[in-house]
This record gives structure tokens, C-alpha cells and sequence, in this order.
């Protein structure tokens, strides 16, 4: 089923450029924020114009590219920029397995964006632009166990390594999830603020009540080229300098991490290739520091060779490695077995794509789904047959620690 708004007439859309407005969150108002931030710069909505609640099922992400060209196909666009983002523009957030409902795509009212030393507002349907008040703390935060308890969920990862080496697959990720109730309603704009300020290489998003910072890019598309960060293996912040530089050190010369991260590069190699004329990869992962985690990163540059729109490579490339694991088919098999939990939007794709098919879309880590004054964390770790439950429980436990600090300062 889908549910659209505002569509008994095409859409009347239009971009100018605007002063830059420095901090794109202080123009926010409080009702249904959309954002996609990284380093001051990206886009900030809010208001629906359009809305589709997108079926579940293995043609998803078909669907969703079909509704959007109807949508934006008979729009009235006015734009006078003509850059990556403006012009008509939809935010999604997808869930992690198909068959699960909650995937949406929407087509905001207005969308403030800023990039690259320019700034532009885009209006759908000419509405003014909505009162901001002041953002509001949420006061004191109460946590709770999620779908396992923590020795539940290290007894999982231990079913899941048994699996492993028994040869039925080689990784599994598995996720665990934790419950916060605040005193006061959670206001969106105080989560993406503090996440922007403490983690400003990671991608802030907004979509539809699903709210965090995400280290790992899926694929940025502008034109013909594609981009993809891949991120796999990973190491908690050392106590100091000196103690940083060895766990770094350690996570590079890990075998386990570096079979991990392998598999990871390996599944987005096989998922672009077929889409690509041009394809480069990384022979050996760098290195990517983070305020909380340390991280193997490779990123993987091509050129689309079909003229495919952003959710078409999207398509290709949902679930990667990095958050299914390897062999595919098994590993969501095995997920499903054992975490005893539906992720909804977790690990699932996040973004923005605008009509010529441009856009960014993430993997939706670091992140809580916000419905009033509860949220729901979620954080997830990579399986491998030499994985210990007790270190893989505290690398999601300082993974949790991105959210718990958005909610509590």
C-alpha cells in the first residue's frame, strides 16, 4: 500500500539561491525535521508535499524509483540553480530486510541546503517558511534492555560463531537494540546538533523518526560517478595517544578484522561492477579514526555506465557485508534466527535523491528510531569464526555510545 499527499495537482516547485545561512540546523523548526549533514554542509527539510509508504518486498526499491519519476515527472520546476540537490528532492529511509514494512520516500515543502559555498531554498507549492522555536532538552534518560539482554545477546554471537565454523557461512552482523525514555518529548533538532558537533565526518540524518550519524556511505552519485565508503573491522578509542596508536595498529594487522573488511569490499565490488564502466578499489583499507571507534575503511570510486539513478545503485548494492554479512542469503537466514528482533530502519538505507536521479544515501548506523520521549538504539557487530561474544558485545556497547550522548549531551 502507499500513501501519497498533496498529489491531486503536479507539483509546483522552485530553487533560488538564498544567503548562506552558516548553520542549517538553527532554520529547523521542531515538527518532522529531515536532514543530511556532514561537516556544516548538505540539506534540512521539513512539511510533506508528497509521501509514498513503500511496499515491502524484493521490487522495493523498483517501486520506489517508479513512484518518484510520477511523482517529479509531472512536477512545475523552477530551478534556478542546477546543482546535486536542488530542485524537487525526496528523503527515504529503507528498512534492513524486505519483507519488512516502514520503508518511505518524501517529497518535503521546503529544503534549505548549502554546499560548496553556495546556499539554496527549495519551495513545493510556495508555502512560507514554518516558526522555529527554541530546541528543547529532553532532561533525564532512562535505559532499558531491547529485544536480549546483554547475556542473551552474547549467547547469540556465541550461536552465530558455532555456525561460522561449522562452514554454513563466513560473517554474520548482529545487532542488539536498547530502549531510552526521556522525561520530555525528544525534540530531533537537539540529537542532530549534538551529533553534528561531535561527529562531523559522519553523515547526520533525519527521516521520518530515524535520527543518527553514520560513518559508512552506501553510494553518493553525481552524474556518472559513484562513490562508496566501505566500513568493516573495527576498535574502540584508546585511553590516550599512545594507546590509540596501538589499537590502531592492532585492527590493521588483524587477521579477523581484515577478513571482515574483505568481505565487505569484495560484496559492494560484485554489486557495482555490473553497473560500472570504471571501477577503482583500494588494494589495502586505511584507516578511519572516529571520536568513539576506530574503523577499516576503503573507499571505492566508478562511473556508471548506464545512466542509473542513484536508488538503482542503492538497489544493487542493499545489504552489504558490512551489515549482512557473507554469504548474503545465509547470513539474513542466521540474522533472523538469532537476533530476535526486527530491525525496522537500522542498517537499512538512508538519504536523499533528487528528479535527475543525483543523490546520497548511507547506511543507517549510530542511529534510534524517536517516537515522542522513547527511542529505540541500535548498534551492531560482525561475526567472524574467531570472534569472542564479551569483546563483541563491548564493540556494540561503545557503538551505543554515539546515541546516548545525542540524547543525553
Amino acid at each position: 500500500m502507499s500513501v501519497a499527499l498533496g498529489l491531486t495537482r503536479p507539483l509546483v516547485v522552485r530553487t533560488t539561491p538564498v544567503d548562506d545561512p552558516v548553520d542549517l540546523l538553527s532554520r529547523l523548526p521542531e515538527a518532522s525535521p529531515y536532514a543530511w549533514i556532514r561537516r556544516g554542509e548538505g540539506l534540512v527539510a521539513w512539511g510533506e508535499a508528497a509521501r509514498a509508504e513503500i511496499p515491502p518486498g524484493p521490487g522495493r526499491f523498483g517501486w520506489a524509483r517508479d513512484w518518484l519519476a510520477a511523482t517529479l515527472g509531472e512536477a512545475h520546476v523552477d530551478d534556478g540553480v542546477g546543482v546535486p540537490g536542488s530542485g524537487p528532492v525526496a528523503f527515504g529511509s529503507f528498512t534492513f530486510d524486505e519483507d519488512s514494512p516502514g520503508s518511505v520516500l518524501v517529497v518535503p515543502r521546503i529544503v534549505l541546503a548549502r554546499r560548496a559555498g553556495r546556499a539554496w531554498l527549495t519551495t513545493v507549492g510556495g508555502q512560507p517558511l514554518d516558526l522555529v522555536t527554541a530546541p528543547r532538552d529532553p532532561g533525564r534518560i532512562r535505559y532499558g534492555d531491547g529485544s536480549l539482554t546483554a547475556p542473551e545477546w552474547e549467547h547469540a554471537v556465541a550461536r552465530a560463531v558455532a555456525r561460522i565454523r561449522s562452514g554454513r557461512l563466513e560473517k554474520a552482523v548482529l545487532a542488539r537494540d536498547l530502549t531510552a525514555v526521556a522525561e520530555r518529548a525528544i525534540d530531533v533538532r537537539v540529537l542532530l546538533a549534538r551529533l553534528t558537533g561531535r561527529y562531523p565526518d559522519c553523515y547526520a540524518f533525519s527521516c521520518d523518526g530515524l535520527v543518527g550519524a553514520t560513518p559508512e556511505l552506501l553510494v553518493r552519485r553525481t552524474g556518472e560517478t559513484v562513490e562508496s565508503l566501505v566500513l568493516a573491522g573495527t576498535t574502540p578509542r584508546g585511553a590516550d595517544e599512545t594507546d590509540d596508536r596501538r589499537r590502531g595498529a592492532a585492527l590493521r594487522a588483524s587477521g579477523k578484522d581484515r577478513h571482515e573488511h574483505a568481505c565487505a569490499v569484495d560484496s559492494v565490488r560484485a554489486a557495482l561492477a555490473p553497473l560500472c564502466s570504471e571501477l577503482n578499489v583500494p588494494a589495502e583499507p586505511e584507516l578511519l579514526v572516529l571520536p568513539n571507534v576506530q574503523h577499516l575503511a576503503s573507499p571505492v570510486t566508478g562511473r556508471l555506465s548506464a545512466g542509473a539513478s542513484v536508488l538503482d545503485v542503492v538497489a544493487a548494492m542493499h545489504p552489504t557485508a558490512a551489515v549482512g554479512g557473507t554469504p548474503t542469503r545465509t547470513a539474513l537466514e542466521v540474522i533472523r534466527e538469532l537476533e530476535g528482533m526486527d530491525r525496522g530502519g537500522y542498517a537499512g538505507p538512508v538519504g536523499w535523491i533528487d528528479a535527475r536521479g543525483d543523490g546520497e544515501w548511507g547506511i543507517a548506523l549510530r542511529c534510534a528510531r524517536v517516537d515522542g520521549s522513547r527511542a529505540r538504539l541500535f548498534a551492531g557487530c560482525g561475526i567472524m569464526g574467531d570472534s569472542v561474544p564479551a569483546a563483541e558485545l563491548a564493540e556494540a556497547q561503545a557503538k551505543f555510545r554515539v546515541m546516548q550522548y545525542a540524547l543525553e549531551g
